[in-house]
């Protein structure tokens, strides 16, 4: 204890100028846009290089497992394509000539929470990659979340995991559709409300996107129905869905985004200011 004593006295007068130095920066930043808005992203990038740097180690002791990931998503989309094959009836499909208005991106994920109750996602491309706000996230199992900020090489997608996420989805066999929400409970489990009770549910049944925004398009694999019951005014069910989504261990993902989502808002603001 008298050594700690005798460290502070020695050097006094220079632990005194690295707490007033540490003081006057930190005033400095926040007084300061320009300096605020340095200090944020240098703290981002260094941030994000560490994620990555992280990643990398574990995405190499991985590789087992995403070859195998990617055997089951290849042998899923080559079955997707036998069936497309079987309802327009050709033998041979080119990609080019097929009416497609959603663009898809990759990236790889560097950070993921779940345990909070609004839960976020960052990725490791962002501005520079083309990627922007309000992009779909999806992976080869189902929906992931949405993105909700980009800076020039990462961005963060907020998870459906989180509070504050509404998604629109419907019951596959059916057709009715309500609102994904989250009661912060358990990671693998969602909640799917405002169905109707004239809905034909069943446990097990799938629930998918619904398409009804310019986000997700439709049929987007999401989870099946574990539960369901009644609203308190036996009018809505209120239905505990099932993950395919491991949302605990999310490692590449795809997002998506509808070129045609820009002439879509425009004229739906313009609905709407006209009947202000």
């Amino acid at each position: 204890m008298q050594q700690i004593i005798f460290f502070f006295i020695r050097n006094k007068n220079f632990l005194l100028f690295a707490v007033l130095f540490t003081i006057s920066v930190g005033l400095t930043i926040q007084t300061h846009n320009y300096h605020n808005d340095k200090y944020i992203s240098s703290a981002n990038f260094i941030t994000g290089g560490i994620f990555t740097f992280r990643n990398n180690i574990a995405d190499y002791l991985n590789l087992g497992k995403e070859n195998e990931q990617l055997l089951q998503e290849n042998l899923m989309l080559r079955k997707k394509l036998d069936q497309f094959k079987e309802v327009v009836n050709v033998e041979k499909l080119d990609s080019t000539v097929l009416p497609n208005k959603f663009n898809y991106f990759t990236a790889r994920v560097i950070n993921n929470n779940y345990s909070k109750t609004k839960n976020q996602l960052t990725l490791d491309k962002g501005r520079s990659d083309s990627l922007k706000i309000d992009l779909g996230v999806i992976s080869s199992k189902g929906i992931v979340g949405i993105v909700s900020d980009v800076s020039e090489n990462y961005a963060t997608v907020q998870s459906i995991l989180n509070t504050e996420s509404r998604i629109n989805a419907k019951h596959k066999n059916s057709g009715h559709f309500g609102s994904l929400k989250w009661d912060t409970k358990k990671p693998n489990v969602i909640q799917l409300v405002d169905i109707p009770r004239i809905a034909p549910l069943a446990k097990g049944d799938t629930i998918v996107t619904s398409g009804r925004s310019t986000i997700f398009p439709e049929g987007i694999l999401i989870g099946t129905i574990k539960d369901f019951q009644l609203d308190k005014d036996n009018n809505y069910y209120y239905v505990n869905i099932e993950l395919f989504n491991d949302m605990t261990s999310l490692e590449h993902v795809y997002l998506i985004e509808n070129s045609e989502a820009k002439e879509i808002l425009e004229l739906e603001k313009g609905v709407k200011d006209v009947e202000q």
